[in-house]
């Protein structure tokens, strides 16, 4: 099924339709983001998607203004984020944005939606599709690392496509870890916290943190797919040299990770071993290999995550 959205329901006269962060939310399934952003991936190493590096100013003290368009044939799309890391002490979130959507034929805008609410569900189907690319089998055991928004944003995807997989959480401590599957059970009901030791089943390994050091870097195994998402500077490292040098190395968008993926940087990975979203997809993955995926984002996801929604509101959903 094809996530794009026809340009010829665009009107001279139609309003700008505006979705709030509950709005966003209905409208992007994340069964239909993973398929668009599969669809994504091959279009962007194609060059029928151009997504160009993110744009950073300052904004206020000590924050960001991050500006992402991207462009296909059907729609383009432009998010614009704020990241205000002080907004913490004022109670507020740290991150503001919108993605605005426009027909690519005549360049009429068609839609707002939230950003954060779509950033957080497209990465957590980028994650989704690494699982089922790679691993090629519904994951029985799965362990997050990490205990924020994403974290959760993961559970919720997680539940909507493996909803019998067993989760397991380790946050800061064993109390973080407690109180993140507490709050989150009803969203799936196998949530556990994870003890220091990682249960042996586990075959997939989610990082969702924003650490400076490694915090996962066992010994690489076959079967078992390890998929670092919160390090997005080089001074972060979620993942460590002892897993990264024995496993087959895949990013989401290889060009990205060479500025932004801490973690690979800073093990000196050679990149030349490095494939991309849409080599996994063309291929023939060796399941029994150990495999690592570096997600970074890129536009291309927003844009993707954009289909769904046009194609959801087209449908009346």
């Amino acid at each position: 099924m094809s996530t794009r959205f026809p340009a010829a329901t665009a009107h001279t006269d139609a309003p700008i339709i505006i979705c709030d962060r509950a709005r966003t939310a209905a409208l992007l399934d994340f069964n239909r983001l993973v398929e668009a952003i599969a669809q994504a991936a091959l279009e962007l190493a194609a060059g029928q998607i151009h997504s160009p590096e993110r744009m950073v100013v300052p904004l206020g003290e000590a924050g960001v203004m991050l500006s992402m368009p991207a462009t296909a044939q059907d729609i383009g799309i432009h998010k614009l984020v704020n990241v205000h890391p002080g907004n913490t002490q004022r109670q507020l979130p740290t991150i503001h944005g919108a993605v605005t959507l426009c027909d690519a034929a005549t360049g009429q805008v068609i839609c707002l939606l939230d950003g954060p609410e779509l950033t957080g569900r497209r990465t957590a189907a980028v994650t989704l599709l690494a699982i089922r690319t790679l691993l090629k089998r519904e994951p029985r055991q799965i362990l997050l690392f990490g205990t924020g928004v994403q974290a959760r944003y993961h559970v919720q995807a997680i539940h909507a496509i493996y909803p019998q997989s067993t989760v397991w959480v380790r946050g800061v401590d064993a109390q973080a870890a407690s109180q993140f599957c507490t709050g989150n059970r009803q969203l799936h009901e196998h949530l556990e916290p994870c003890g220091h030791d990682i249960p042996a089943e586990v075959d997939v390994v989610i990082t969702l943190t924003t650490s400076t050091e490694p915090v996962y870097n066992e010994p690489a195994r076959a079967g078992r797919v390890v998929i670092g998402v919160g390090a997005f500077k080089p001074e972060m490292a979620e993942l460590g040299k002892v897993t990264l040098d024995a496993s087959d190395l895949y990013a989401d968008d290889p060009a990205g990770a060479r500025h932004e993926a801490g973690d690979l940087l800073q093990a000196g990975i050679d990149w030349s071993r490095v494939s991309s979203l849409a080599d996994a997809l063309r291929k023939d993955v060796d399941t029994s290999r150990p495999a690592v995926f570096k997600s970074v984002g890129t536009a291309a996801w927003d844009l993707a995550a954009a289909r769904v929604a046009l194609q959801a509101l087209a449908a009346g959903e």
